[in-house]
């Protein structure tokens, strides 16, 4: 009787290559952030998601229960790309904190930028809003010891009104809501809504009207 040669051991670089967990999870997230980015909410899909990272289907439930997880986490992230450009946009105004004229500039470049964000970023626009409330307002970053979310920034941008002067205290509680309310409006009826057709020079007045009445509504 004659034996077979023994099968050749795969080398290394044949072997199956296992990703590590959090590696495959990132990849996810980065693929669903960018399904959101072209697409919105409803192109957020988990096939299509492990799709792109390059893994089987079933690999996405190793870290996300269904879609809807997996959504909540992109929309968190869409969140946080809105709060980084409205940072931005407070960092560019110089001067110090509780000057008038600054703190007026601040508030200002913090309604530019999420214009400019639901302008330049669609898909992500309405993915950031896609959840119920604890998902729009962001995780405030406890470790940092502030609220680094958009609604966070908001609130800050008028504490600096009030201690610079410019908005009475008694006026301040709760004033974010119907701030934001204005500004996230008119993004949604010039992005999606019936102004959509708008010029770039038409919406851009239309915004820079909004920003002018909210400034006055705090005089």
């Amino acid at each position: 009787m004659t034996l077979g040669r023994p099968a050749a051991k795969a080398s290394p670089a044949e072997e199956p290559r296992r990703r590590p967990r959090g590696v495959v999870r990132d990849g996810l997230v980065a693929a669903g952030l960018e399904l959101a980015r072209s697409g919105g909410p409803d192109a957020v899909v988990l096939r299509e998601a492990t799709r792109i990272v390059g893994v089987v289907p079933n690999a996405a439930y190793r870290h996300f229960a269904d879609r809807d997880e997996l959504l909540a986490v992109v929309c968190a992230a869409a969140i946080g790309e809105l709060a980084d450009r409205m940072a931005e946009g407070v960092a560019s105004v110089p001067g110090a904190y509780g000057d008038p004229v600054a703190a007026g500039e601040r508030l200002r470049a913090i309604g530019t930028a999420y214009f400019a964000f639901a302008h330049d970023e669609p898909g992500l626009f309405a993915t950031a809003f896609a959840l119920p409330q604890q998902h729009a307002y962001g995780t405030p970053d406890e470790a940092a010891g502030t609220d680094r979310t958009p609604l966070g920034r908001l609130r800050a941008a008028l504490d600096e009104l009030v201690d610079a002067d410019v908005l009475d205290p008694q006026r301040r509680p709760g004033l974010e809501y119907p701030i934001w309310s204005t500004v996230h409006g008119m993004a949604v009826l010039s992005g999606q809504g019936p102004l959509r057709e708008l010029t770039d020079v038409d919406r851009r007045q239309l915004e820079e009207r909004t920003l002018m009445m909210i400034g006055e509504t705090l005089r």
